[in-house]
């Protein structure tokens, strides 16, 4: 939302692509939200549906503020986009915890590398972009965001091996069959011969 804001002609004119792409990508997002607040329930529907309300009242809130009291554009794209840099740069850097998870499990099963290389090639042509018309508040989260993709995709190749090693060994484990026991008559043996042989079923 903050970037749809950021692309309006009244806070940072020619800015076309910014407000088209990222009002679709809103879109498609709250289309996302629509469906989890339809078919959830309880505390979790709750909790979504606050945060959605807040996220729109605090647009609104910036937004109002931002054209009251800020009468250049200027000064409209800076503070707008200082808060996109701290929205964006928090965005890229959420996987950090997975990224944590891998080196600690030595396992990128829980890192898909298809959300990698999308977050890749989506920072490369944001920075690109922000180059070309050299804004630096679209260059300052995307380009960190680059880094952080590139940081997972290493991971990935690093930890990938060991990875296959633990699920043949899990699938191994899984496939064993387990052998149980029951107490029979306060002696423990198999369930299917000892109690057969004592007449327990």
């Amino acid at each position: 939302m903050m970037w749809v804001l950021y692309g309006l002609p009244l806070v940072h004119p020619h800015s076309m692509l910014v407000i088209t792409i990222n009002g679709t990508g809103m879109l498609i997002e709250l289309t996302y939200v629509a469906l989890f607040l339809t078919f959830s329930v309880g505390a979790a529907r709750r909790r979504v549906l606050l945060l959605l309300v807040a996220e729109v009242a605090f647009v609104a809130a910036v937004g109002a503020l931002v054209l009251s009291l800020a009468h250049t554009h200027d000064r409209r794209s800076m503070v707008v986009g200082i808060l996109c840099v701290l929205f964006g740069t928090g965005m890229y850097a959420a996987p950090l915890s997975v990224m944590k998870m891998v080196i600690q499990t030595k396992s990128v099963e829980y890192m898909p590398l298809f959300l990698s290389v999308a977050s890749l090639v989506n920072g490369i042509c944001w920075t690109a972009y922000a180059l070309i018309k050299f804004d630096l508040y679209i260059t300052i989260p995307n380009g960190l965001g680059v880094m952080f993709a590139v940081g997972q995709i290493i991971l990935y190749g690093i930890y990938y091996k060991s990875t296959q090693q633990i699920l043949e060994a899990r699938k191994r484990k899984a496939d064993q069959v387990p052998m149980t026991e029951v107490v029979v008559d306060g002696k423990s043996g198999s369930a299917t011969n000892s109690g057969a042989a004592n007449g327990h079923y």
